[in-house]
């Protein structure tokens, strides 16, 4: 049999009659349920940047016999193109993964990815001792598992590879405890991923211990059970290299701070976005970059962060636009669907000097003053999201439904007075110049034009040569 359809039926990817179909146009293979009369049709996947095993139950083969491979399948195995591997819906004995891993070794897999699996029963990993993956990133989707507290001992043969890990992700997997000797082992991993979990504010502290994910630059625990800003600020404030926090959707509150809380001087991005504020928390990360505060219950802010470029404040409940003046570095804000009816003139020249304004869904009140203020913002290119069809007049009752681009902002129509007091002054000025030519014509110098104590008579003729 081929070296390749080999390692995969090692991998124990059959149960019903099934077959690998590959498309070309997106280099992606997927093998659906193979046995092993239909395995010769892996030989499709060889052209394959990903390939992906999709159904079967593989507990069956929990005690399959696995060999060492020959020299040339081995050969073969790191010839292939294949960079990602994808097992879906599959029910995996750890005991099986823990001695085929080792195969990887020999192809140039760089992410694996788990999705809808169930792991079943335990595995000491003995296989794996000392051993080195190419595999920089692992993803775990939907999966279920043997809770990973207490079996240190049983990870320590995966530290080398491990700890050359770059990616983690295990989302919508119900994590609820990460222990400090994984994050110890993740020595070199840059972003991890916890989203959709079940991890509260009790669980952070111990994942997040010293000497753990000393090189971790991005982390997301959006959608987790958290609770307390301050309980997280100080569990994460020993992650000295931390550039990009999300916080989102989880139901933060200020907590009660056991001392004053300091974020990694690093931290440059923040995600509070969907976490129910009604007022900012405090403090910030004193070198934010960009800080995402959309879809809470905001009703006013007042932020000072003079190294922040980017703000974005959509779907809250701000009845005015803030204040950038502390904001001296920001080039983006954005304020679609709050309740902003209008931009205050001096506010309006402040965001003309922005790069992207976005202030669309908003219940504009077009009266001159704020359609005008909105339509100088589009005239000089910085309302790109939304512009023209978001922005739509509430009021008042004559422009009630139309686009904002269209109101008539001039100021003969807004402001008639002051074109007309010029002009009736002109004109008045042109009548009086007219008459007294007219005057001059009949050989009668106008009254008002003779000098003091001049007679009338006198000076009631044209003056002659």
């Amino acid at each position: 049999m081929h070296g390749a359809a080999l390692l995969l039926l090692v991998l124990g990817l059959q149960q019903a009659e099934g077959r690998c179909v590959f498309n070309r146009t997106q280099e992606y293979c997927l093998c659906y349920r193979l046995t092993q009369e239909t395995a010769g049709s892996i030989i499709q996947c060889l052209a394959a940047s990903a390939v992906e095993f999709r159904g079967g139950d593989l507990e069956k083969y929990a005690d399959f016999p696995v060999k060492d491979l020959d020299d040339s399948t081995i050969d073969m195995l790191g010839s292939l193109e294949i960079r990602k591997i994808i097992f879906s819906d599959l029910l995996v004995p750890e005991v099986l993964l823990a001695r085929v891993l080792r195969f990887f070794s020999y192809t140039r897999v760089r992410e694996m990815v788990f999705e809808s699996c169930s792991f079943v029963g335990r595995s000491s990993w003995a296989d794996m001792a000392g051993r080195a993956l190419p595999i920089v990133s692992l993803r775990f989707h939907n999966v279920t598992a043997a809770t990973l507290a207490g079996r240190e001992q049983d990870l320590s043969p995966l530290s080398r590879w491990l700890g050359a890990l770059q990616e983690l992700s295990v989302t919508a997997s119900r994590l609820a405890v990460l222990p400090c000797a994984v994050g110890r082992a993740l020595r070199a991993l840059r972003s991890l991923d916890l989203a959709h979990n079940s991890l509260g504010d009790d669980s952070l502290a111990p994942a997040f211990c010293p000497e753990a994910f000393t090189q971790l630059r991005v982390l997301s625990l959006r959608h987790n059970s958290l609770t307390s800003y301050s309980g997280v600020c100080g569990s994460v404030r020993l992650l000295g290299e931390l550039q990009h926090l999300d916080l989102s959707h989880n139901a933060l509150t200020a907590g009660t701070p056991s001392s004053p809380c300091q974020w990694p001087t690093t931290l440059r991005v923040f995600n509070l976005s969907g976490a129910g504020l009604d007022h900012v928390l405090a403090p910030l990360p004193p070198s934010l970059e960009v800080l995402d505060l959309s879809s809470n219950r905001l009703h006013a802010v007042d932020i000072s962060l003079r190294s922040l470029q980017a703000l974005f404040l959509s779907r809250n409940a701000l009845p005015a636009a803030p204040s950038i003046r502390g904001c001296p570095a920001l080039h983006t804000l954005h304020l679609d669907n709050n309740l902003i009816a209008e931009l205050p003139r001096d506010e309006a020249l402040l965001l003309e000097h922005l790069r992207d304004v976005a202030v669309a869904g908003n219940p504009f009140n077009c009266t001159c003053a704020g359609a005008g203020a909105v339509q100088a913002l589009a005239a000089v290119g910085c309302l790109r999201q939304g512009w023209p069809q978001g922005y739509v007049c509430h009021a008042p009752a004559r422009y009630q439904g139309a686009l904002l681009r269209d109101v008539p902002t001039s100021v003969l129509q807004c402001n008639p007075a002051a074109v007309l007091a010029p002009v009736c002054t002109g004109l008045a000025l042109l009548c009086v110049a007219v008459a007294a030519g007219l005057l001059w014509a009949r050989g009668a110098r106008p009254r008002w034009l003779c000098g003091p104590g001049q007679r009338e008579d006198a000076c009631s003729g044209a003056e002659r040569l």
